[in-house]
């Protein structure tokens, strides 16, 4: 059942980037996010419930970590092409089983040599293809965003499942959780919680950036992307901590299988933004989903 939830999370995340991508148009990036954050809290603000400060200090760890890998995120988006980004970050998995290999002393069998070795493959052509617009890997405000946004990404997956497993709650939390599933409980806690905080840090980051910039401060336009970028977030994140929560399921899995938003975000992207290129980011993008796809083999 997990398995089917991460790839039904991925579909979402898919279209969330691509939505992340079009708000941008209109609104810089600190807007985009605290609206599209705001939103989120305020559709889940139903299951805020109180708790040990001990947990709402672990969440308040990962509401940082999550607003330093969307604020660099966004920022790679606003100066690449989504079809690089998309497929750039598609490699996490990857460094998620090296960190793993190096914090937790895990080792590679061959499925998962195999997936880092297309892994790479896919990044050098996808270095090709993208050099050819003008970007170059190593070099450019770009790049680094998309390095801080990857470092924090995985940071922020481990992390997912330490707090998911140390969450042990007795009973239902209020009177809305009792009419839920017991399994729902720990991840609509941690979901409601991390996007309260993150809409406080992102306030407080606005304002005092409004302060700084004066008369030079950015304005917010309205527009409908960033409310549907709350909704797919919503239920794409929903879907996710559900999965991570349910018995036997397995977090290097569910990473690989949300790496399937790549072909949604990928494709939707160039057509709607018309990027060029797409036949040698093509080529990139097929050696990034057999990368995924072996490391996923040897992970089960």
């Amino acid at each position: 059942m997990w398995i089917w939830l991460a790839l039904a999370s991925a579909i979402l995340l898919g279209f969330y980037d691509v939505a992340k991508k079009y708000s941008l148009k209109r609104n810089g990036i600190y807007f985009v996010i605290l609206a599209a954050t705001g939103f989120t809290a305020v559709f889940l603000c139903p299951f805020l419930s109180p708790g040990p400060a001990a947990y709402h200090l672990k969440i308040a760890v990962k509401a940082v970590i999550v607003t330093a890998t969307w604020l660099s995120g966004m920022e790679a988006l606003r100066l690449l092409p989504i079809t690089t980004v998309s497929t750039f970050k598609a490699s996490r998995p990857m460094f998620v089983v090296l960190f793993s290999i190096l914090l937790f002393g895990e080792r590679l069998n061959l499925w998962h040599w195999l997936g880092v070795a297309a892994v790479l493959v896919a990044l050098w052509l996808l270095g090709a293809a993208s050099g050819r617009e003008g970007f170059r890997f190593g070099s450019g405000r770009g790049f680094w965003a998309l390095i801080i946004s990857m470092v924090t990404g995985v940071a922020s997956a481990l992390w997912d499942k330490y707090i998911i497993s140390s969450f042990v709650f007795e009973g239902p939390l209020s009177p809305v959780y009792a009419a839920l599933p017991e399994n729902l409980q720990v991840p609509l806690f941690l979901q409601s919680w991390t996007n309260v905080y993150i809409t406080i840090l992102l306030a407080v980051i606005v304002a005092v950036k409004a302060v700084r910039d004066g008369e030079r401060r950015e304005r917010f336009r309205w527009d409908w992307s960033l409310l549907a970028i709350a909704v797919l977030i919503t239920f794409s994140d929903a879907i996710y901590f559900l999965a991570i929560n349910q018995e036997g399921s397995l977090l290097s899995v569910i990473s690989l299988v949300r790496r399937f938003s790549i072909v949604v975000t990928f494709f939707v992207g160039a057509i709607i933004f018309r990027e060029g290129k797409i036949k040698g980011k093509s080529a990139a993008l097929a050696f990034m989903i057999v990368g995924i796809l072996l490391l996923m083999y040897g992970s089960l």
